[in-house]
């Protein structure tokens, strides 16, 4: 089958119109708060996204069933970026993480009754939510099989007891999504469910919240301790014991949205280096006239394409289904994650003093902002090793016998 990077005239409408939007409505606000929103108040949320939805705007991933655009992967992909511009650009259009993958998530495996109860206000806007799978050493982190948070039978549901952390927009959401193990010891490839537990319940609790690098996520990472939290029978979310392959559902796509996103983060930084670069005199001719620096600009504008092509491949590839879609999404969280990386540094380094002030330029805040994203789901390591298991499992031979010597 023909891979179709095409998008239609109307989604290449929607991106322009975010990226007006971005550029007249959020950077402002960014610029006002610093980028920082760990303890940002729902006012500020609240009043971006009724901006975005003045603007027609909001919402571009969610099916139209819900109030969304009903975007695919590769509509997501170029609106996505555009909306990335801005570090408050996917918190303003709702499709910010953890909500955004959330979303998807409840699409795909929740029952019509939860549907209506989480996904319709969260798609709204009027309800936040995290996803609680990550917990301390030695529990849960790039292995999930390292899973201890446990969910055991009671009369009428489930006892959730144990510790997640790094969870990431769980001060004042409406629910948690909670991976908990329901069979098995931690190490074991199955045996996990997911919960939906609502704020409030008794026995979950917020211990802390978590003094990060990045503070542009919304609400901040939190240290969450259950202890005897015990939700009903039609809190499970998915099937029991299927929790590590519902996960998948939201994983491999959030990887990817994860990129369109911080894609545009790159992209900013590299036209802060360009307009940097072409106006900067020094040596007596422009910065963009010197070969070192035409370098960095040349590479960066490698990257971003780069990025772009690998990020559209995988869209479509979990559009369409194909098998690949595992393989790809790894590829491109590992490759992106590093190509942001790079392209915000060059951006740093073109720009000086410029490039390192926290007044003056963006660029200090999108530095910090990006470097974590080589960690959030899932490290490069760990990516590494499952696309390099994934490429030789077809070559593997049969090992031998005790019989063939």
């Amino acid at each position: 089958m023909p891979i179709q990077f095409d998008v239609d005239p109307t989604v290449t409408q929607l991106a322009s119109d975010t990226a007006a939007f971005v550029r007249e409505v959020v950077i402002p606000a960014e610029r006002e708060c610093g980028g920082s929103v760990h303890d940002a108040p729902e006012a500020l949320r609240e009043t971006l996204q009724k901006a975005a939805r003045d603007a027609g705007v909001f919402a571009p991933h969610v099916p139209t069933r819900w109030g969304g655009h009903g975007l695919d992967l590769r509509g997501q992909a170029v609106v996505f970026e555009a909306a990335g511009y801005s570090l408050l650009g996917p918190l303003a259009l709702n499709c910010a993480a953890p909500d955004e993958g959330n979303m998807h998530l409840l699409e795909k495996v929740a029952t019509e009754e939860q549907k209506q109860t989480y996904l319709r206000p969260l798609a709204a806007g009027t309800s936040r939510s995290c996803f609680a799978m990550t917990e301390p050493a030695p529990g849960a982190g790039a292995d999930p099989r390292s899973l201890r948070t446990t969910a055991t039978r009671v009369p009428g549901g489930w006892r959730i007891d144990g510790r997640k952390w790094f969870i990431t927009g769980a001060q004042g959401a409406g629910f948690a999504i909670v991976m908990a193990r329901t069979s098995g010891s931690p190490g074991d490839p199955g045996g996990a469910t997911m919960f939906l537990v609502d704020a409030g319940t008794p026995g979950m609790s917020i211990v802390r919240t978590i003094e990060t690098l990045d503070e542009s996520l919304f609400a901040g990472h939190s240290e969450i301790v259950f202890d005897g939290c015990v939700v009903g029978e039609e809190q499970v979310l998915g099937a029991v014991d299927r929790g590590f392959e519902g996960a998948q559902v939201r994983l491999g796509p959030a990887r990817t949205t994860h990129c369109m996103r911080w894609l545009g983060a790159a992209r900013r930084a590299q036209d802060l280096a360009l307009e940097r670069a072409g106006g900067r005199m020094a040596f007596g001719s422009p910065l963009g006239d010197l070969g070192m620096v035409q370098q960095m600009l040349a590479d960066s504008e490698i990257d971003i394409e780069a990025s772009r092509a690998l990020i559209l491949r995988t869209a479509w590839e979990l559009d369409t289904g194909s098998a690949a879609a595992s393989q790809l999404t790894s590829v491109s969280k590992t490759f992106v994650a590093e190509a942001v990386n790079r392209v915000v540094d060059r951006a740093v380094q073109i720009c000086g003093a410029l490039g390192i002030s926290a007044d003056d330029a963006p660029l200090a805040r999108l530095f910090r902002e990006v470097r974590p994203f080589r960690i959030y789901d899932g490290p490069s390591e760990t990516h590494r090793f499952a696309i390099a298991r994934r490429a030789v499992r077809p070559y593997r031979r049969p090992r031998p016998g005790p019989a063939d010597g």
